[in-house]
């Protein structure tokens, strides 16, 4: 072909390499070159002979390279093209001539082709769209099968018709085909042309350049998916197991499909896709189409793989010194793009075993000649071999042919191989594109190592082997990765350090060094030329019988240009037999076994094992059993049992004390994860985000999906149903049938989407409901609904959760929340996850800081529980395995090759049961043929019902994944049972997921009783109904679904667990069947107390822990190993193998009493050894006194066990003599007289009979976990940790769903917590194609989250469901909360002493007041509001009040008493603070379309008042929506005015009164959202706040305006605000009256009204009055809430109200009778919300300084003046009760000290000049506080002397209930009542003005010894008052009686002077 060396003579090779090694010194710059030799005879030969002919494969590599499109990225090999001769045509698709050659205008010229010539099409890079036509001499193609093409070229060019080229290169140059890469015919001539019917030329089949470029084959074991090795793909994809993944391909199933673009762009279509295989020769168009639509690899070419640096060879023109070196460029290719394709092609392939059939096939290229599996290979070797592709570097795998099924092809290793060679994003941030991946020959040297260490039981995992390459990877650069950490990135990066790497040559020499220690297990086949080669070797071998004892092959052929080629053979049986099973998907593990069932395959395995029966056959055995034993039961088993259940059925009802269903209620735990959950969805809904807005929602509704298991669902019913949570939601009334229940739990079968689309059709029906879906069991089936689409009719329930639980329905729909529950999140938590990290919620470990805060009564044993129970120093494990049974089932797997381990191992364990039941029934010969462990279960299931008096036993939980095995096992062990007459004595009761439980008659009469039920029709319908039920629950299903297990479960039998669970989630469900609560009252720490934690004769078996494992003393010994078992720590510490006799002498001693007494167990025996039990550990946990004692004689307890294989395994009528042998060694450890230690226990015998009766198992249940066995292999993985000391099998992957995002991930920490786990989980994996988050998002974009998606993750049977559901009931309690208000609820005080005048307002039906008759009216002086209980009382003319008329006062330290409340539901018409969000509020809140958020302008406004002596500057912040409710001097210019209406206009659109609401400390909790309660009417609103405050109130409500007051009253009180807003008030009215003055209005058409209202008014109702008839006081009356904006129109509609000044309502109260409401109108004291004539009240002002009572004051001002305060009784205002800000903001405290002490009111004044400490608050809040606690200092004769009551001048102070006031005004032509008839016991005279004379104060009576309080702002001002008011004539003063608020001087205290009236 022109460019090849392939033909020439091995000679030439030293002058080559010498010529090489010479220039590569003198051009390099780097390390100096290898030596010449080490580079001749330490390499591999680069070249194949020429003698190999069509499979030679010189630089043919680079053939497929680029074709898909995808052109390598690195720099291109060094081949530059002469530069074309001066003048001539460089047009692509023409000659150098000028003539066109394409194609499609060549296909009807005549061209001229001579003889021997064929026209072939040449592919142009830069013309992908042509052919173009070149003619080429025939003997240089090849012929059909690829073979006879001769080296070279000859061709011509058919443009210009130049003839005679020679080198494909010059053709290639005259063609125009502008090459980048080198040119070789095989590359660019790509097929034939032929022509047509026509005549035209066109595209014909294509030239096949190599014989196996199109041979495909068979898929070797159906298409594997499995995710390891065992079942641990890092990230690789679980491509078919005879392929290796080609990057950047997309296959797809239909082999003709056409897919463009990358896998990405498809996903639905590449997840369904599976490989699909070409055998043999296919057609040209389907080769066509593979040719082309495939890409291989990027990888180095021929010259980067050369270790030199030098140049090419000598053809390879234009090498130049400035290139850069081949092996740079070799290399970027080689590991850069296949790092950067690697993304593109492989993490998209899908997971074919899950995604469709087995068959679906993968495109696949091999080379060389086949290689042929032997046709006896399974036979002979007794396990089918597994090999690992390794690494490889052209896609050439060998073709394998013959005997298929007897080898298993995986891609696993391969994969592993290509993901550690991309570097770690980690490191990219530092640019590390110096730091190189691991080598590839590195890379294989470290897997050696690593088969090497493997132990011979232990399998390889891929997760150790991406460890081991990322440990050495980092090793390797560790001070790259240093520099680069430490200082930032540089242009130039340092070179790498010069570690000498491994060469090709050195790597056989070295791997077999390494296999040289490991007494064969590892074999290294070194080949020459091809990997075929080394697969024929191993096949070789195999059959030879000369890898009996290896394990693994390692094939290395270090050939062609120094690539390496490897795989790596599984041989071991064990090893090879898990690795093929556990590539397996689920479904193809099912349909192999019932294959195997159906075709009778395990026929042969029930003949060998009768024959392993001495006696013969078990079935013969056991007829004979049953004919000897029918009509009379001889063993006394059955008998007492027997006896037993007929005494039952009698109904003389034993009781025992033991049973109790316990009480449903919700633990600690449950209650602090429910608030969790709660506190979650509320910040979900406090986030600005609006995705969730609680306000709108009045109840709670819910729907709980489940996966399809009958009993899960059930078992969920039973929840739902007992929890009340449907009573508690009002979702049902009273008596909730389990019917009713059903429509809230959906189990995902095919019948869930119409109840699915019932509910979502509800949540559209009702957005005012919060509708959470519960996902239960959230980890199972996340398969995508786009696999669904394309495998609908294998299973309609495939994708189902992500069809429902992702639809776009659920997704947008706002009143939606999903929360996923599970105890495995770990495939919820990828980088495509739709879960915020935010929203998760996880269990709270039980030994986590508030863990104290939430006692539990129970402790709950999990899977580190368990583990922890293993650790040397601990009792006996909770966690075992079974060696013997291991040790059957691996002698059986040889015997039988082709079954499956799982059916091998379920027949022997059937096998073992059944045995070990005839052993227990009588046969005890049979013993031999079980083992220990499933003896002791045996033992213990038939037992447990004897020791109790009602009959309870344990229940035996048997794990069959395979329902087909299930059914088998089932049927077996009922047969057995039949056949021994134990059908009354234990239930078996087969579990399937798709089906109920049944339970035969006599059991369910017994659970009846048992637990007190009357039904006839009860059946038992969850596992956790079989409480107390003597059963083996076979439960099958390949993943449990949730189902809890009953208290009674005592044995766990996972043995039969299948090598798939070796994936995180599927293994630590398998555990999760086990999880337990344990009572915590018996303190677990102790060790004395530890035998109460174990079962009685149950723990009998080895711990198993090492190879050789030493069985327990006997079989059904009990008393020592208690001890060792129990799950708590022993006082004295053993290890698994310790005891105070060395080993031989346990064994021999079990040996010496096994044979002495191994006589049958007849009946008489087996009577006589069952006294002696009770020293088992039963017994133990009931009576620790008694057992202590026993104890004591027999000297302290060992462990002991013996090996199986020693002794016979000993009779059930040795357990005394067992028993005292352990004794006997224990005390003399060499002693082992079996009669004498034998005597001394039989003493306690007689003592313990007593004890027997009262025995039941259930008595342990609350105090111990049940006790897990497990296959071997897994038992390694959950017990063996990682450096880190975290359990191996954490570490595992965590979902068949999902894989790894790189093998550079640090490994999991033991002292991470879940939510770190969860993050870790999130940065490391990826989900599978198949998985329903493939499509999600982009990593790292946050919006891919949906907002109302929380996860709930707990260990498993911890009780979420319960945790959940108390969520459900708290979250709905908080809704109502929150559409609920607490509003006072007080009666109105002092009715009793309403004046009872001659006039009242008797026309009842009025809807106004009419003015002349109101004007009739009396004032009600007394204050009847209920806040103002503590206040003084008001006397007016006519009252004769008796002291115990008034109400009892509060005592002092019940005036903080919380006030009394009631909770309302909100109505639509309610005030709402700033949580309240709704669609209709969004504008009136500021989310305005044409205002920008917060956009608001702040405006000054002054005006001048006397009273302050200054002007007052106020300051209005006023939004931009807002603006048109004021006047301004121009757009944007000075305040002028705000807008006021006519009193003419009647409009209805809005209110006229503009609402002032002065507000503190509430600027989130105030009531100022009047947007529902004014019903939408325009309104002008403003608030007003302090300056201090104004920027948080702006920030909450940036669309209210704001009126700010000074800051000289930052720390006044509410009399200022209300002074402001009425003086500010009138101002304004007077500029708005002159401005409208100029449009021709009068000044008294201006609206004077403003409502004050406080900023707790929160709804408003109206009563409505029938009356009976005219004139009549009998009427009915109906109260309704309605809105503000009602209220405010009907009163400023009212006649004649421009003559009221003060309009009010009352204050709500549910207790108001028909008095308070038969007036329509009162005129009387209004209070909270007031409407103000600021115009007749002109001269009437709010008291600036006060902080109490101001509104009283105002009132009796009011009054006073003449002018009239009408009260609607018909209308009243609700206030809501807020305990944050208003007066409560006013804290006194010490100015001296920071700390808060509390000062009582006593110390709130003081003498003036005193020492006293000064207090940090206004003077008048002190002297209000004080006056209102401590007035009787001053008053004492007022001291509830209330018909005298002390006079207040000018200003209403209160003095304490228990002092009643009188109040006058000395204004002139002021209404005053009569004070004639009072003679007054005190005076008090608050900063009196010039209206209080001398002469004024005469007119009053005073008591002898009256006291007079005078209070001003100075000392001064106090003299001048009193020589003002000549109060020296009257009273007399001392100088001691003169005092201060305890005030410094600064803060202006204020002076009291007290005297004595003489």
């Amino acid at each position: 072909m022109g460019n090849s060396y392939a033909g020439q003579l091995k000679t030439t090779r030293f002058e080559e390499v010498l010529h090489d090694s010479i220039e590569a010194s003198l051009r390099s710059n780097s390390l100096v070159p290898r030596p010449i030799f080490s580079q001749l005879y330490l390499e591999a030969e680069q070249q194949l002979s020429a003698l190999e002919g069509g499979s030679r494969v010189d630089n043919e590599e680079e053939e497929e390279e680029g074709e898909g499109g995808l052109e390598p990225s690195g720099p291109p090999n060094p081949y530059q093209m002469h530069p074309p001769p001066e003048g001539c045509c460089t047009t692509d698709g023409f000659c150098q001539a000028g003539k066109d050659l394409r194609l499609v205008s060549m296909s009807t010229e005549p061209i001229d082709v001579p003889a021997g010539f064929l026209l072939v099409g040449a592919k142009s890079p830069s013309l992908p769209d042509h052919l173009l036509v070149c003619a080429v001499d025939k003997r240089f193609l090849p012929d059909d099968n690829g073979h006879n093409a001769l080296l070279g070229f000859s061709g011509n060019c058919v443009g210009c018709g130049k003839k005679g080229f020679c080198y494909f290169t010059e053709f290639s140059n005259h063609i125009n085909l502008k090459l980048t890469t080198q040119p070789k015919k095989q590359k660019h001539l790509k097929c034939y042309l032929v022509r047509n019917a026509q005549g035209a030329l066109t595209k014909g089949p294509l030239i096949c350049w190599k014989v196996s470029e199109f041979r495909g084959r068979q898929a070797l074991a159906s298409a594997c998916s499995a995710s390891l090795f065992p079942s641990l793909d890092s990230s690789g994809p679980p491509a078919a197991s005879s392929s290796e993944p080609t990057p950047g391909t997309n296959p797809s199933v239909p082999v003709g499909a056409q897919q463009a673009g990358p896998a990405s762009d498809h996903p639905s279509l590449a997840a369904a896709t599976g490989p699909a295989v070409f055998n043999g020769k296919d057609s040209p168009k389907d080769q066509q189409l593979v040719k082309n639509k495939l890409s291989a690899m990027p990888r180095p070419s021929a010259l980067g793989i050369l270790s030199n640096s030098g140049p090419p060879k000598k053809r390879h023109k234009g090498w130049s010194p400035e290139s850069p070196s081949a092996t740079d460029g070799g290399f970027s290719q080689g590991g850069g793009n296949r790092a950067k394709y690697e993304s593109a092609g492989v993490s998209y392939m899908p997971q074919v075993g899950v995604v469709g059939p087995a068959s679906v096939t993968f495109p696949v290229v091999a080379s060389g000649e086949p290689v042929s599996v032997p046709d006896n290979l399974l036979k002979i070797c007794k396990a089918k071999p597994v090999i690992f592709k390794g690494k490889y570097s052209h896609g050439n795998f060998p073709y394998l042919c013959g005997n298929l099924n007897d080898v298993v092809v995986s891609p696993l290793l391969y994969t592993c191989y290509q993901n550690s060679q991309s570097i770690s994003r980690a490191y990219e941030q530092y640019g590390a594109s110096t730091i190189q991946p691991i080598s590839e020959e590195t890379q294989l040297l470290l897997t050696v190592y690593y088969l090497v260490q493997l132990a011979a039981d232990q399998v390889p995992l891929m997760e150790d082997l991406e460890q081991i390459f990322l440990r050495s990877w980092r090793e390797s650069h560790l001070t790259e990765i240093r520099q680069y950490q430490q200082a930032p990135p540089q242009p130039f990066p340092p070179a790498p350090s010069a570690v000498a790497p491994v060469t090709p040559a050195q790597l056989p020499w070295l791997a077999g060094l390494a296999a040289s220690s490991c007494n064969d297990s590892v074999h290294i086949i070194e080949c020459t030329y091809s990997l075929a080669e080394g697969l024929s070797e191993m096949f070789r071998l195999l059959i030879e019988g000369k890898l009996a004892k290896t394990n693994y092959v390692v094939i290395i052929c270090a050939c062609r240009n120094a690539a390496i080629d490897s795989c790596i053979a599984v041989t071991g049986k064990y090893q090879a037999r898990i690795l093929s099973e556990s590539l397996l998907t689920p479904a193809e593990y099912q349909k192999e076994v019932s294959y195997e069932l159906v075709t009778g395959k395990v026929d042969s395995l029930g003949a060998f094992f009768s024959t392993l029966c001495p006696e013969g056959d078990i079935d013969i055995l056991l007829d004979k059993f049953h004919q000897e034993n029918q009509g009379h039961i001889s063993s006394s088993l059955t008998a007492s049992s027997v006896t037993k259940s007929t005494s039952l059925d009698v109904g003389s009802a034993p009781t025992c004390t033991s049973y109790s269903l316990e009480p449903r209620h919700i633990r600690p735990f449950q209650l602090a994860v429910a608030q969790k959950l709660l506190s979650h969805v509320c910040s979900i809904a406090d986030s600005s985000t609006q995705n969730l807005d609680l306000g709108s929602f009045e109840k709670v509704d819910f729907l709980i999906c489940i996966p399809p298991s009958e009993v899960t669902y059930q078992q969920t019913l039973f929840h739902v149903w007992h929890s009340g949570v449907l009573l508690e939601l009002g979702l049902e009334k009273e008596h909730v049938t389990k019917q009713r229940v059903e429509q809230y739990v959906l189990k995902l079968d095919a019948e869930a989407q119409t109840k699915f689309k019932s509910f979502l059709q509800n949540s559209f029906q009702n957005p005012h409901t919060l509708f959470v879906l519960i996902h239960d069991h959230a980890h199972w089936d996340l398969v995508s609904s786009a696999v669904h689409n394309l495998y609908s009719q294998s299973d309609p329930s495939v994708g189902l959760v992500d069809r429902l639980l992702n639809c776009k329905e659920v997704k947008e729909a706002p009143n939606i929340v999903t929360l996923h529950v599970t105890s495995f999140p770990y495939a919820l938590q990828t980088q495509h996850t739709l879960i915020s990290p935010y929203n998760e919620i996880h269990w709270p470990a039980s030994y986590s800081n508030g863990a104290d805060l939430y006692p539990e009564t129970k402790k709950y044993f999990g899977l580190s529980e368990f583990i922890e129970s293993t650790l040397s120093g601990h009792s006996l494990p909770l966690l075992r395995y079974d060696s013997s049974f291991e040790a059957m089932v691996t002698a059986l797997g040889k015997r039988f090759p082709r079954l499956h381990s799982a059916v091998i191992r379920t027949f022997v364990l059937v096998q073992h049961y059944a045995a070990a039941m005839m052993a227990v029934s009588g046969l005890s010969r049979m013993k031999n043929h079980t083992s220990v462990e499933t003896l002791e279960i045996a033992q213990n299931l038939l037992d447990s019902p004897r020791r109790c008096p009602c009959g309870h036993g344990l229940m035996v939980l048997l794990r069959v994944p395979c329902s087909p095995l299930a059914a088998v096992a089932y049927e077996r062990l009922a047969h057995v049972r039949a056949r021994l007459a134990l059908e009354q004595h234990f239930e078996i009761i087969l579990g399937h997921p798709s089906s109920g439980i049944s339970v035969g008659t006599h059991f369910v009469k017994q659970l009846k009783m048992w637990q007190k039920i009357e039904d006839a029709e009860w059946r038992p319908q969850t596992y956790l109904e079989l409480e107390g039920l003597p059963c083996i629950l076979i439960f099958s299903g390949m993943d449990p679904h949730g189902e809890s297990l009953p208290r009674s479960l005592r044995y766990c039998d996972l043995r039969l667990i299948n090598s798939s669970c070796l994936v995180r989630t599927a293994l630590e469900q398998e555990l999760g069947l086990a999880a337990y609560f344990v009572s915590n009252e018996i303190p677990l720490e102790k060790g004395v107390r530890s035998e109460a934690l174990e079962s009685g004769t149950e723990k009998l078996s080895s711990t198993d822990s090492e190879e050789e494992e030493l069985g327990t003393e006997g079989c059904f010994e009990t008393g020592s190993t208690s001890e060792k078992r129990s799950p708590v720590k022993r006082e004295r510490p053993h290890s698994h193998d310790s005891a105070s006799s060395p080993l031989s002498s346990k064994a021999s001693s079990s040996v010496l009493c096994g044979e002495s007494s191994a006589q049958p167990g007849g009946p008489s025996q087996r009577e006589q050894a069952r006294p002696l039990q009770p020293c088992g550990p039963s017994e133990e946990g009931r009576v620790p006194g008694d057992k202590q004692r026993l104890r004591a004689s027999q000297g302290p307890p060992v462990i002991s066990r013996h090996s199986p294989g020693l002794a016979p395994q000993p009779d059930s009528g040795l357990r005394t003599t067992q028993r005292s042998t352990q004794v006997s060694v224990t005390s003399s450890s060499s002693q082992l007289s079996c009669s004498g230690s034998s005597s001394s226990s039989t003493v306690p015998a007689a003592g313990t009979l007593v004890l027997q009766a009262a025995q039941c198992s259930m008595t342990k249940a609350c105090q111990q976990p049940p006790v897990v066995f497990l296959p071997k292999l897994v038992y390694d993985m959950v017990t063996s940790t990682d450096s880190s000391g975290l359990p191996k099998a954490a570490s595992l992957l965590p979902s068949h769903s999902v894989m790894w995002a790189s093998s550079f991930r640090p490994l999991l920490s033991k002292t991470m917590t879940s939510t770190e786990q969860s993050l870790y989980y999130r940065q490391w994996t990826v989900p599978r194609p198949s998985h329903m988050d493939y499509g999600n998002r982009a990593e790292g974009r946050v919006d891919g989250f949906h907002p109302r998606r929380l996860l709930l993750s707990g260990p498993p049977q911890i009780g979420k469901t319960g945790a959940y559901l108390q969520f459900l009931s708290i979250l709905s309690r908080m809704l109502i909360r929150l559409t609920e208000v607490d509003v006072y609820d007080e009666e109105e005080i002092s009715i009793n002493l309403r004046e009872e005048s001659d006039w009242h307002y008797l026309q009842l039906t009025d809807p106004w007041p009419d003015l002349e008759l109101f004007k009739k009216l009396p004032f009600d002086y007394i204050i009847h509001d209920p806040k103002y209980e503590d206040a003084s009382l008001i006397c007016s003319r006519h009252q004769g009040i008796k002291s115990e008329e008034r109400g009892t006062p509060r005592k002092p330290e019940d005036l903080y008493v919380r006030r009394q409340t009631a909770r309302m539901r909100l109505s639509k018409f309610a005030a709402h603070n700033t949580y309240h969000h709704c669609e209709q509020c969004h504008q009136y809140l500021g989310f305005h379309p044409r205002y920008q958020l917060y956009e608001s302008t702040l405006h000054a406004f002054a005006f001048s008042y006397s009273m302050l002596g200054e002007e007052v500057q106020l300051h209005f912040i006023i939004p931009k929506s807002k603006e048109h409710h004021f006047v301004f001097s121009q757009p944007g210019g000075q305040l002028e005015s705000m807008r006021l209406p006519l009193v003419t206009d009647k409009s209805r659109e809005y209110i006229k009164s503009p609402t002032f609401t002065p507000t503190t400390g509430r600027h989130e909790h105030g009531l100022f959202n009047l947007y529902h309660a004014m019903d939408g009417a325009s309104h002008l609103h403003v608030l007003v706040v302090k300056e201090y405050e104004m920027a948080v109130y702006k920030k909450y409500w940036p669309n209210h305006i704001m009126l700010v007051l000074p800051s000289v009253f930052n720390s006044a009180g509410v009399g200022a605000a209300h002074f402001l807003i009425k003086e500010l008030s009138y101002h304004n009215l007077e500029l708005e009256r002159s401005r409208q003055e100029e449009l021709g209005i009068q000044p008294q058409d201006i609206w004077p009204f403003i409502v004050i209202s406080d900023d707790s008014c929160v709804m408003w109702n109206v009563v409505d009055v029938d009356c009976g008839g005219e004139r009549s006081r009998e009427f009915s009356w109906s109260e309704r809430n309605v809105s503000l904006k009602y209220i405010m129109q009907h009163i400023e509609a009212s006649p004649n109200i421009t003559h009221y000044a003060l309009i009010g309502m009352r204050k709500w109260s549910s207790k108001a009778g028909s008095r308070e409401v038969r007036e329509p109108f009162s005129r009387c004291h209004v209070h909270d919300f007031i409407v103000l004539n600021v115009d007749l009240t002109q001269n009437v002002q709010y008291n600036q300084n006060r902080f109490l009572c101001d509104d009283v004051d105002f009132n009796l001002r009011v009054h006073s003046a003449g002018l009239l305060l009408c009260r609607f009784n018909r209308f009243s205002v609700m206030k809501k009760q807020i305990v944050v800000g208003g007066q409560r903001s006013f804290h006194i405290t010490s100015k001296a000290s920071d700390s808060p002490v509390s000062i009582m009111p006593a110390q709130y004044i003081c003498a003036p000049d005193s020492k006293h400490t000064f207090l940090a608050a206004p003077a008048q809040l002190l002297l209000e506080k004080f006056l209102q606690h401590h007035s009787h200092r001053f008053f004492p004769l007022s001291l509830k002397n209330h018909g005298h009551p002390v006079l207040l001048v000018d200003c209403y102070l209160n003095l304490g209930p228990q002092i009643s006031v009188c109040y006058v005004s000395s204004r002139p032509h002021s209404l005053n009542i009569s004070c004639s008839d009072f003679t007054f016991s005190g005076l008090l005279l608050y900063l009196c003005d010039s209206f209080v004379g001398a002469g004024f104060l005469k007119k009053f009576h005073f008591l002898k010894g009256a006291t007079l309080c005078v209070i001003c702002q100075d000392r001064n001002s106090l003299r001048q008052t009193v020589v003002r008011l000549e109060l020296e004539d009257e009273w007399q003063f001392r100088l001691r009686d003169e005092f201060q608020t305890a005030n410094a001087k600064e803060d202006r205290p204020l002076f009291f002077l007290t005297g004595r009236h003489i």
